[in-house]
């Protein structure tokens, strides 16, 4: 493993064994090197891969102090963890970025406002809890101490994890949209739609992942699908008119093409969701 470049004396970007560029960090990793020189692996203690940009990533990092860089991404890569996904060296960065220009802000005395913690609360609750932990622990450890607000933010990093999309601008955007459909419920169903409802959760959770497939093109393949789809048409027809309404929204929105085998799901979310409000609504026969 080569130097590429220093950028001060505990960060270095480096050509590593697989011929990529690693951004390096470690005590004492960059001092007295230059390029062209060999690494000292034994001084190594993080590594991050970027996809593309990595020295402009080298500048981002070497402007971090190690210790804040450790306790940032320690406790990001715990919620991770808890959330039971793996995240790339993009996804980390950007985090550790975003989390130290909080910190810097908090020393300059400003405070950021984030309107949309009540979105989350409802979208993405076990997201928003892992952040107010990640608030508590990373106050816990330093004078510095970040408004409770951060954790909105927090929480729309870990559901860029989750979901695997490439920026919390996407993820917001996505939010929002996991928020339209919900309200298509709600006007389907009136003042009995509860979004905190655990049926509601589900389908919330169901749409998370149909998102993250949609984005990867891939979407639900069952050869039991269409049975399924045909007998939720009979027994819960404006279930099945509710779930054509979202799935409208949802090729509106991205641009493509919803499956049966989808549809078909979609449907069976909102029949449960729509059980377990009791007798169906009045005019559920309506198209």
């Amino acid at each position: 493993m080569r130097v590429l470049r220093v950028f001060n004396n505990n960060v270095v970007l480096a050509r590593d064994e697989l011929g990529r560029e690693a951004v390096l960090t470690g005590r004492g990793l960059g001092f007295q090197r230059r390029a062209g020189d060999a690494v000292d692996t034994s001084r190594i203690a993080r590594r991050f891969i970027p996809v593309d940009n990595a020295a402009s990533v080298g500048e981002v990092i070497a402007g971090i102090p190690l210790e804040r860089l450790a306790l940032i991404e320690r406790t990001f890569r715990r919620a991770v963890r808890e959330l039971g996904v793996s995240v790339p060296s993009s996804t980390v960065i950007a985090v550790v970025d975003h989390v130290n220009q909080a910190m810097e802000r908090v020393g300059r005395g400003e405070v950021m406002d984030y309107p949309l913690r009540a979105e989350a609360a409802h979208l993405h609750p076990d997201e928003l809890r892992l952040a107010e932990q990640m608030v508590r622990e990373l106050n816990a450890s330093q004078k510095l101490q970040l408004p409770a607000g951060e954790a909105v933010a927090l929480a729309l990093h870990l559901f860029t994890a989750v979901v695997g999309v490439p920026s919390t601008r996407e993820a917001v955007r996505q939010s929002r949209l996991i928020g339209q459909v919900m309200s298509v419920l709600a006007a389907a169903y009136g003042p009995a739609f509860d979004p905190d409802a655990i049926d509601a959760a589900r389908f919330a959770t169901h749409l998370r992942y149909f998102l993250t497939r949609t984005r990867t093109g891939a979407q639900v393949v069952d050869s039991t699908a269409d049975v399924i789809g045909a007998a939720l048409r009979d027994a819960r027809p404006h279930a099945y008119q509710v779930a054509l309404r979202v799935q409208e929204l949802l090729e509106l929105r991205l641009g493509t093409t919803v499956c049966e085998d989808e549809t078909a799901y979609l449907t069976m979310h909102v029949a449960r969701f729509e059980q377990s409000l009791g007798p169906a609504p009045p005019g559920c026969n309506d198209g």
